[in-house]
């Protein structure tokens, strides 16, 4: 999922200039391939003429399953209305979600059987499964908090061995692969992401300290939150690892007087963060820099990585740590903001893989310390945020659907209907999977931080110092 030829942008987009987000990158032209499939992808449901499937030529595979769906949705109902017109009901209807799909093609049921995600997923992309009563957020919360079962299917067992033991070749992302990767979802255009995020475009979980914020608060709050772990002093010396576009680096500049070096892999994003830098008056303080975390030199007194651990890969946590522990000065802290998951190791969802975060797995917390470990890291605080990022996801989803008609100028209904439910499958998967969000304070010495957790709501609660403190 690239720019190239999914970009049909209009003029109503100009900042960021369009050229930059939108001219066609031969690099990146095999990619939109992946995702795209067709230059003639359909924009509305497929045909329901019954003379598209001749008499006898394909039988729906849904009778056949339907015993097994009538054992598995335990809350809520589903209707099934398949491609003859008639109607499948399973579910008891109440304690859930109500949901009528209707199939316009006859082996989706077998294909989302056999690969429940994936199949799911690309059936909606394409336009072969249609809500009708409910929404695509009810679907996807009626699916995760029945479905669990699935798991614990002979055929699912086996494609999660398969998945397991192919896992550190799907994410065997040495330096070149991981700005591939990087490319394929941050290089997209600018201007989508302005249709969801907030204002200083914060592309991971918010904080919510009590739930009534709004995503501009909660993203305020989550920066401060990450702060205060960090220990901040002017004149200090940061890194971050995966800066995003510079707005965690910006506010670290401003408000606490330190020098910050940036760290990105994404073209679009270095671009907007150095912008940032100089419209903010900021460049002697903060630089960016498109340099793998593998490359960078030099001692710190401070390392920062919010929601880029998750694009390490499996085979990588051991170096990913060592460096960390190179790069820190011996009284430096260091805070991993990731998502994981709480069960136990396992791989990352299909269709995300395919589509959305190629060479992306979010760790069970056990991987991650078993790295630590190995690399002679304290792990000085350990926070688990349970429901934060499933609430961010939904103020992304109202957002993204409030302004879909420019997403769909920008790209297709096709890449639409992708990126919704790229967003309503990860709240489901926050509220009702394992999916959690986890910070880890790390440092050298056993002593670097205080011996109780209290200086953390002292000091993300205190004012933002004045200009001419930290100038």
């Amino acid at each position: 999922m690239t720019t190239g030829r999914w970009c049909r942008v209009a003029s109503e987009y100009p900042t960021p200039p369009p050229e930059r987000h939108l001219a066609l990158r031969s690099d990146r032209a095999e990619n939109a391939k992946h995702v795209r499939g067709s230059e003639e992808m359909p924009t509305q449901p497929q045909t329901n003429d019954p003379a598209a499937y001749p008499e006898g030529a394909v039988r729906s595979p849904l009778p056949f399953i339907s015993g097994f769906l009538g054992k598995l949705v335990r809350t809520g109902r589903l209707t099934v209305v398949d491609r003859a017109g008639r109607s499948h009901s399973f579910g008891p209807g109440h304690n859930g979600p109500q949901v009528t799909v209707r199939l316009h093609d006859p082996l989706v049921p077998l294909r989302i059987l056999l690969r429940p995600s994936l199949a799911l997923g690309e059936a909606y992309m394409d336009g072969t499964i249609t809500i009708e009563k409910g929404t695509l957020p009810d679907l996807l919360h009626l699916c995760t908090g029945n479905f669990q079962a699935l798991d614990r299917h002979p055929i699912a067992g086996l494609r999660s061995d398969l998945d397991r033991w192919l896992r550190r070749l799907q994410q065997n992302n040495h330096i070149g692969r991981a700005r591939t990767n990087v490319a394929h979802h941050y290089d997209l255009s600018g201007a989508l992401y302005d249709l969801f995020l907030d204002q200083d475009r914060q592309y991971s979980c918010a904080y919510f300290p009590t739930g009534a914020e709004t995503l501009e608060e909660a993203q305020e709050k989550k920066k401060r939150h990450i702060m205060a772990k960090l220990l901040l002093e002017p004149g200090m010396r940061v890194l971050d690892i995966g800066s995003g576009w510079g707005g965690l680096a910006l506010e670290m500049a401003r408000t606490e007087a330190v020098d910050v070096t940036g760290l990105t892999l994404s073209q679009e994003q270095l671009l907007v963060a150095n912008e940032r830098a100089a419209t903010a008056g900021l460049s002697s303080r903060v630089r960016f820099a498109l340099r793998d975390y593998r490359e960078e030199q030099g001692t710190y007194d401070r390392i920062v990585s919010v929601g880029m651990f998750e694009h390490v890969g499996v085979a990588h946590y051991r170096t990913y740590f060592d460096t960390l522990r190179r790069r820190l000065k011996p009284d430096g802290i260091a805070l991993v903001h990731a998502i994981g998951r709480a069960d136990p190791p396992g791989s990352t969802d299909p269709w995300l893989r395919r589509y959305i975060f190629p060479g992306g797995y979010c760790p069970a917390l056990s991987e991650a310390l078993a790295a630590v470990e190995r690399s002679g890291l304290w792990v000085t605080d350990i926070e688990i945020l349970r429901l934060h990022y499933a609430e961010t996801l939904r103020h992304w989803f109202v957002r993204f659907q409030a302004n879909r008609h420019r997403a769909n100028a920008i790209y297709d209904e096709r890449f639409c209907r992708m990126w919704e439910f790229y967003l309503a499958a990860c709240e489901a998967a926050f509220r009702n999977g394992p999916m959690m969000v986890f910070q880890l304070q790390l440092a050298r010495r056993r002593d670097t931080v205080p011996l109780t957790r209290d200086y953390i709501a002292h000091r993300e609660n205190l004012d933002a110092r004045p200009e001419e403190a930290v100038a």
